[in-house]
């Protein structure tokens, strides 16, 4: 293991012990919701938002303990976003990160609630007590991932796009249209990630571009290094099925440029991207290591 994997890891244990602090467990049956909401939160992951979400503040001075709610704020909606990409309607997965899906381990419903259940959660971290930001950087933050995440240019519109295959496949633009659906699809929360940094410590415009930049960059390498592995990866190590864009004859940047164009245009991507962190100096040195880890990743 790394020295940056195993950090990541250290950060994955600590902010998992805090999650359980955020759930109200309720005593009659409607607890099974939590319960499945619960399930999905800690059920692993890299945790690459939220350490993205609390390294960005940390630029800037801002505590982890301040910044905590925040990220947590941030996976409550992307694992929101992996119960719905799962279900039978969506991308039909039996396995994600290497346990049953929320709809196989519960069922359909209840995975369907639970979806829904961590996606007003984030904003209930983000506007309530315990987001101890001042009231107009609730407001932004909660107004920026909206954003990120909705149905007009963020992750719901990306979504919305990513499963229309047939006719993504055959687009007159594909190079086009696939870096749109990535932008929006997974583009969208890590960029709110690094500008929730920059919002919570007041960044200067230089450093605001600067991370909204790297995130842009990181964001396109990480779909890339994404349908590399879909291609080439272990399924034990993934803990998802595989081969499933080749089979549904997906765009993805693979099929658009074959595996050897692709990993030369993340490359380049990874390269810039920590160009772009410049101004930060010594100080960005573990977003700058979670850059290279997104390049060379296994799983």
């Amino acid at each position: 293991m790394s020295d940056f994997a195993g950090k990541l890891k250290e950060f994955s244990v600590d902010f998992n012990k805090k999650l359980p602090d955020l759930f109200v467990f309720a005593k009659g049956r409607e607890r099974q919701v939590a319960e499945a909401m619960f399930y999905s939160l800690s059920n692993g992951g890299k945790r690459l938002r939220p350490f993205l979400v609390m390294k960005s503040a940390a630029l800037f001075g801002v505590s982890a303990e301040k910044s905590f709610v925040v990220a947590a704020a941030l996976e409550c909606l992307h694992t929101y976003s992996l119960i719905h990409d799962d279900l039978p309607a969506m991308d039909n997965d039996d396995l994600r990160r290497g346990m049953p899906t929320c709809h196989k381990k519960f069922d359909e419903a209840t995975a369907i609630l639970a979806g829904d259940g961590l996606l007003t959660m984030a904003f209930e971290l983000l506007c309530g007590d315990k987001n101890t930001f001042e009231a107009n950087k609730k407001c932004l933050l909660a107004e920026k991932l909206a954003k990120g995440a909705g149905a007009f240019s963020g992750m719901v519109a990306g979504q919305m796009l990513d499963l229309d295959t047939e006719k993504s496949a055959n687009a007159d633009n594909p190079e086009e249209l696939i870096k749109h659906i990535e932008e929006m699809k997974t583009g969208c929360l890590l960029k709110f990630a690094c500008e929730a940094g920059a919002i919570m410590g007041d960044a200067g415009i230089d450093e605001y571009n600067a991370l909204l930049s790297y995130a842009r960059k990181i964001g396109i390498a990480f779909q890339i290094t994404d349908d590399i592995l879909d291609v080439e990866g272990d399924e034990m190590q993934m803990g998802k099925t595989l081969g499933k864009d080749v089979l549904q004859d997906k765009l993805t940047f693979v099929s658009l440029y074959g595996l050897d164009k692709a990993k030369q245009i993340a490359a380049q991507l990874i390269d810039d991207a920590k160009k772009s962190l410049n101004v930060f100096g010594d100080k960005a040195k573990d977003l700058q290591d979670l850059a290279d880890f997104i390049l060379n990743r296994r799983n």
